[in-house]
């Protein structure tokens, strides 16, 4: 009988500390892999926080930094200088709706910098005289002489132009339309309002739109369409 209670005791204490190890075994094992080690973090032993954790094996240390991104390069590049705004002509008088106009294209952020410009048309001489013909057929057409009249001025339509570039690449993406409202809120807030046309939603034709304003016309157009149309080689 005793040796029987002596075997129920020993298989109770080795059923209680297998109990306990089973406890105690996965404590430490998870406290130290959550615990790194001084000589893998590089931690002095008065416990001052590492400079660095490892990477793990399968990260490459040349892919840890991050790419920079397209703007941080883009910001990093060289930025060529603005080229000035031209001063406006000094025989345009102070008072001129074209004054005003200049100074809210100026503030636009649709234009390229310094490609405003505000210049007299190129002179177009006149063509040569029609010949003088008779009147031909029943009807008596084909005259080109009329008789002496009141002598036109044959100079041009407008009396100053207006020339503003929006930036390469933004032609396709409402910019033109963006400087078209522009021109014709400052144009038709000025005191006295000036006439314009009708707001035509298809004005822009080839990355070039124009507007007239009575005495001076406005173009909006593209980078290709003012080395097309209005080259820097022409004497403006």
């Amino acid at each position: 009988m005793l040796s029987s209670m002596l075997a129920r005791d020993a298989q109770g204490v080795a059923g209680h500390a297998l109990r306990c190890s089973s406890r105690i075994y996965p404590r430490l094992a998870r406290r130290a892999m959550s615990t790194p080690s001084t000589s893998a973090t590089g931690a002095s032993p008065s416990g001052s926080t590492p400079a660095s954790s490892p990477l793990p094996w399968f990260v490459d240390p040349s892919e840890e930094a991050p790419a920079p991104s397209l703007y941080a390069l883009r910001a990093a590049a060289p930025q060529a200088s603005a080229k000035p705004v031209a001063p406006l002509p000094a025989s345009l008088p102070h008072d001129h709706p074209i004054v005003r106009l200049h100074s809210e294209l100026k503030a636009s952020p649709h234009l390229e910098p310094g490609t405003l410009l505000v210049c007299r048309p190129i002179p177009t001489s006149a063509g040569p005289p029609l010949p003088a013909s008779m009147p031909k057929g029943r009807r008596r057409r084909g005259r080109t002489y009329v008789g002496e009249g009141v002598p036109q001025d044959t100079s041009g339509i407008w009396e100053w132009l207006v020339v503003a570039q929006v930036k390469e690449g933004t032609e396709n993406r409402g910019s033109i339309e963006s400087v078209i409202r522009v021109v014709r809120k400052a144009l038709l807030t000025a005191e006295p309002p000036l006439p314009l046309p009708l707001n035509n939603k298809r004005r822009v034709s080839g990355g070039w739109a124009m507007i007239d304003a009575g005495d001076f016309a406005i173009h909006i157009l593209s980078k290709e369409a003012r080395e097309k149309f209005f080259p820097e080689r022409r004497d403006w």
